[in-house]
């Protein structure tokens, strides 16, 4: 037997996201700000280049500023 999450065609990771979410969701005022700080994230990137390390670049910005580009070019 397939676990849900699987059956249903999700990572083991998204899954662990969402039922993270859920859980801070269902927490008391003060206890909810609080966990949904711990669960905020910044992951930032380098592009490297003949061995030299690019500028880090935040990860949530460019994601936004290439699903921008894409859209711009979508409707051209």
């Amino acid at each position: 037997m397939a676990f849900a999450w699987k059956a249903s065609g999700l990572t083991y990771n998204r899954y662990l996201a969402i039922a993270a979410r859920v859980v801070r969701r269902s927490l008391k005022e003060e206890s909810r700000l609080q966990a949904e700080k711990r669960g905020e994230m910044d992951l930032r990137f380098a592009k490297w280049q003949n061995g030299k390390q690019g500028e880090n670049k935040s990860l949530a910005t460019a994601n936004a500023t290439a699903m921008a580009d894409h859209a711009d070019h979508g409707q051209s």
